[in-house]
């Protein structure tokens, strides 16, 4: 599983598209994506989660991720992306007092 972050500004949003991506609004990831923007709805960032095959790496995430963005259908310009792993995150378990 991958997690992207994108970070980017919108092109000309209309009233229709302000209001999608206000009902898009979130601050989790999930394989739709969501949105959180700035007061005025012109900055965003965007966060999707991304099914990780055996083979895949961060370039297959990043472009499954641009194509979850895409599919709102909202003009925007990226400005950065970050792709993070979850196969490599360790969780360390407090162990417990005997």
């Amino acid at each position: 599983m991958f997690r992207v972050t994108i970070r980017g500004k919108f092109r000309g949003l209309g009233d229709a598209g302000r209001a999608a991506v206000l009902a898009a609004a979130g601050t989790v990831y999930t394989e739709a994506g969501t949105f959180t923007h700035d007061q005025s709805v012109t900055a965003f960032t965007f966060r999707c989660q991304v099914p990780a095959g055996p083979d895949d790496g961060q370039d297959e995430a990043a472009l499954g991720a641009m194509a979850a963005l895409e599919a709102h259908g909202h003009p925007h310009e990226i400005l950065q992306l970050a792709v993070t792993d979850m196969r490599d995150i360790k969780v360390r378990r407090r162990r417990r007092p005997a």
